[in-house]
């Protein structure tokens, strides 16, 4: 990759990091823009009450200059806020061996392993015998870097007018149906705490979240995630490496709790004829367009000018209030799984990290199609191509 990141930092540790390279010189990097995103983030009926502590800012501490990038690696740091409280128990220095802090840490660690987590295959991986030390990089805390480096890729994706969105179609068993003018909707979107537009949807989805809350459980859901004005030609079928589709893939289904990501039409191509499934073409005023979007915008591993649509969904969050019954990793008696806070429901809080994930995978894509060592030139590559392929 050319747009590549990397991220560091604990759960509950000091902060988080990311490292972004490949930027290429001359993005206007709003910091305003990358905290509203963090925000963004932070924001869903069915959150727990970290989001009440945690409110997460950015710092920029290399690659920015007066609010541009200077193609070199960007490093941004995000702080925790809780870390006063956890001081002693996530210290990287060895601490004092007093029985206060020894308390401290006995009090932090975790033996009762959590079904659906990291927790068993994580400890025996790296042969840990306090749970922690795979929770607190497996938590889902690390998106809110992966959110940070996605807002540095939607700043180089708003310099060619390409924008994205995403859109909450199921919690639990509710389902809603996606608007055809999601782009109109934005605001709405926004403004809605589920991500959703549809009035009647959304309160039934509430009442399924607070049902799992009163029982002490848990409930997953469905997202749509929307992407416009990509260009034909990104991505290529000549290698398996290289195709759209198997990028984008693979950067949703890296979020944590993601279970299944369908581009396009998705499933139901399974149960389509072929005459419905592929999208017509037509040459309309000087260019190709199509009337259906089955196709998810990608076809052959390219991007074929339609929008982007990836449809991903997430697995309930295992850490829950009313334990499962599990395994204690020291003793193997059975035990009930360890509880921590944690939220009831955060799909709409991983659509807008699916938001980024996919801003990241488009920002590589443009980057390796028009050069990337500064915007002047992808821009003058980027205008070039555009006529080529309008005079054909």
């Amino acid at each position: 990759m050319i747009f590549r990141f990397l991220t560091s930092g604990e759960s509950h540790g000091k902060c988080l990091n990311v490292i972004i390279d490949g930027v290429p010189a001359g993005v206007k990097i709003d910091i305003n823009f990358i905290n509203n995103e963090l925000k963004r983030r932070q924001i869903g009926y069915g959150r727990g009450g970290r989001m009440k502590i945690e409110t997460d800012t950015a710092q920029i501490l290399s690659g920015v200059r007066h609010g541009l990038s200077i193609g070199s690696p960007i490093c941004i740091q995000i702080e925790n806020r809780d870390w006063e409280n956890w001081k002693t128990a996530m210290s990287v220095q060895a601490v004092e061996d007093t029985k206060e802090n020894l308390d401290i840490i006995k009090s932090k660690e975790i033996k009762n392993i959590r079904p659906g987590h990291a927790d068993l295959a994580g400890a025996l991986k790296y042969n840990q015998q306090d749970v922690r030390n795979i929770l607190e990089r497996s938590s889902a805390r690390e998106t809110a870097s992966r959110v940070a480096a996605g807002a540095i890729a939607k700043c180089l994706l708003k310099e060619f007018n390409i924008e994205g969105i995403s859109y909450v179609t199921q919690i639990g068993k509710i389902k809603s149906t996606l608007p055809e003018n999601l782009f109109d909707l934005k605001e709405e979107i926004e403004a809605s705490d589920l991500r959703n537009t549809n009035k009647e949807a959304t309160e039934l989805m509430k009442k399924e979240i607070d049902k799992a809350k009163e029982i002490g459980d848990t409930l997953g859901g469905s997202f749509k995630v929307v992407y416009r004005n990509v260009p034909i030609g990104l991505g290529s079928h000549v290698q398996w490496d290289k195709r759209l589709d198997g990028k984008l893939a693979q950067a949703i289904m890296s979020i944590q709790a993601v279970k299944s990501v369908e581009i396009g039409l998705g499933k139901e191509v399974a149960e389509t004829f072929g005459s419905l499934t592929h999208d017509e073409i037509y040459f309309q005023n000087g260019k190709y367009i199509r009337k259906t979007n089955n196709a998810g915008g990608i076809e052959g591993g390219i991007s074929n000018g339609e929008n982007i649509e990836i449809t991903a969904s997430m697995k309930a969050i295992p850490t829950m209030r009313k334990p499962l019954n599990s395994v204690s990793i020291d003793s193997r008696e059975q035990v009930q799984a360890h509880f921590e806070r944690s939220d009831v429901c955060a799909v709409p809080a991983c659509a807008v990290t699916a938001e980024a994930m996919t801003a990241i995978i488009l920002a590589d894509a443009i980057m390796e199609k028009f050069s990337h060592d500064s915007i002047d030139e992808m821009k003058n590559n980027y205008n070039n191509y555009l006529s080529m392929i309008k005079g054909r």
